[in-house]
């Protein structure tokens, strides 16, 4: 058996929200179990992809609020972190 450990974590800055207590990670932990390391290894990937692309989509967002004087990307901290590990 394999699982998969999905770690994922944001953090808003109170400039962006005048609410000093989001200054703050807010963590997301999943496991997921698989048989086998090779279907294990795929789903890290294809998570991996996702959230790369979800950054990307964040970040023109961000962009555009700081274009009319709202927050930007530096408000905010995303982290995430996949893994496979034996069981």
């Amino acid at each position: 058996m394999w699982v998969l450990m999905y770690v994922f974590s944001y953090s808003v800055s109170p400039a962006a929200t005048m609410d000093r207590a989001e200054w703050r990670l807010l963590p997301t932990v999943v496991f997921q179990e698989f048989s086998n390391e090779e279907r294990c290894t795929l789903a890290k990937s294809k998570l991996e992809n996702s959230l790369k692309e979800a950054g990307t989509k964040l970040k023109s967002g961000l962009d555009d609020l700081r274009a009319i004087g709202k927050v930007g990307p530096g408000e905010i901290i995303i982290a995430y972190n996949v893994e496979c590990l034996p069981k």
